[in-house]
């Protein structure tokens, strides 16, 4: 798998989704934000909110309340907190729980999209996450009777089936022939991107995705489906909780 970088700053989060500190060097900074060589602060993107965390410098601690993708990637101090001179070598820390919660969260839309695709045939339309919560939107123009139930019921299914997660990143040309690659109704991925990263939930579901995720369907946790919303124009809204 090869590294990305964004701007001045190697991506760390993208190759391993377990890393929670480490090194890097400050290349700017200022009140507005902080650039670092590497960082494993997910941006943010797709539906997923950033990352929060700390740099650790000299003693000293920084928080870090956002990140703002731009030329670089910038990382957003708490206002108030010192920031760390050019060229200081810092530790980095990811807010554990709440990426951890974030990756599950991430990977529950997933399966969450491959079940009713599977099911009912429907792409998405558009969907949004916070830590345990979400929702995503399907262009379903009828909502089958049971439809809420068996839809929970066949997500905890594939929960309990502990189907793997895989990430891979290939050839734009290569990672189109993959069926069903875009699950979305309308093409994302953008026409300058040649190397495209694959979520593969095994068996299941396979979509282009750049964010960040669990090893396995079992550590997603249980899925609730906690309301089904008519939004328009035959799209159904569905909001899940995901439990331990």
């Amino acid at each position: 798998m090869s590294t990305e970088a964004h701007g001045r700053t190697t991506r760390l989060e993208l190759d391993d989704q377990a890393l929670r500190e480490w090194e890097a060097v400050v290349l700017d900074a200022g009140p507005d934000g902080i650039v670092l060589d590497r960082s494993a602060f997910y941006p943010g993107g797709g539906g997923q909110p950033p990352d929060h965390g700390v740099l650790l410098w000299q003693g000293v601690q920084t928080r870090i309340a956002g990140v703002r993708k731009g030329d670089d990637l910038v990382l957003i101090p708490v206002e108030g907190d010192p920031v760390p001179p050019v060229g200081t070598v810092v530790q980095g820390a990811v807010e554990d729980d709440r990426r951890t919660a974030l990756m599950r969260t991430h990977s529950g839309l997933h399966l969450l999209c491959g079940v009713v695709f599977r099911d009912y045939g429907c792409l998405v339309t558009g969907g949004n996450m916070e830590p345990l919560t979400a929702r995503m939107d399907f262009d379903l123009r009828e909502v089958p009777p049971g439809f809420k139930q068996a839809v929970e019921d066949a997500c905890n299914a594939e929960v309990q089936a502990d189907r793997r997660i895989d990430i891979r990143t290939l050839p734009r040309t290569e990672a189109f022939e993959i069926p069903d690659i875009i699950r979305t109704a309308t093409n994302l991925v953008p026409p300058e991107v040649q190397d495209v990263r694959i979520v593969d939930i095994v068996g299941l579901d396979t979509q282009a995705d750049g964010g960040t995720h669990v090893g396995s369907t079992k550590q997603i946790g249980r899925i609730t489906v906690a309301k089904v919303e008519n939004k328009g124009r035959g799209f159904r809204r569905l909001r899940i909780k995901v439990e331990e």
